[in-house]
């Protein structure tokens, strides 16, 4: 079964990675950068040899975002980044193909043990199963 494993931030978070603190995290060092770069990059190895491994990638600064609506008469509005500093969004995700809900539980377990700087906030690792069929699994 496929699997969406997804990591969130906020607008902060990328800030503080960047160096600047706010009272929402604090400002990674160099050294805690590289140290969660590491981790995370063992996890992807570990996947990959697995086999578990479809796709994986961290998403550029939420200042590149942009939303795509539509007006109450069908036109288009289009609102680009920044939000919120404090708004919670996808900072990154894996596609993992595992036999279980259990392993690919265990695996968020582990990308929930990633480095980060004391006092820096906590968010959950989301797992959402893929539907793969028709139609009909929307329903």
């Amino acid at each position: 079964m496929k699997y969406l494993v997804m990591v969130q931030g906020t607008h902060a978070d990328y800030d503080a990675m960047q160096g600047k603190a706010s009272e929402h995290s604090p400002a990674w060092s160099e050294k805690e950068l590289q140290a969660m770069y590491a981790y995370m990059n063992a996890i992807n190895d570990d996947l990959s040899e697995s086999g578990e491994f479809v796709d994986g990638q961290g998403l550029a600064d939420p200042d590149r975002t942009r939303l795509v609506s539509l007006d109450a008469d069908g036109n288009p509005v289009i609102t680009d980044g920044p939000y919120g500093e404090t708004k919670e969004l996808l900072a990154g995700y894996w596609v993992l193909d595992c036999a279980s809900l259990e392993r690919v539980t265990a695996i968020a377990e582990r990308v929930a043990r990633c480095p980060q700087p004391a006092g820096a906030p906590e968010y959950p690792v989301v797992i959402r199963p893929i539907m793969e069929g028709g139609a009909g699994d929307i329903c």
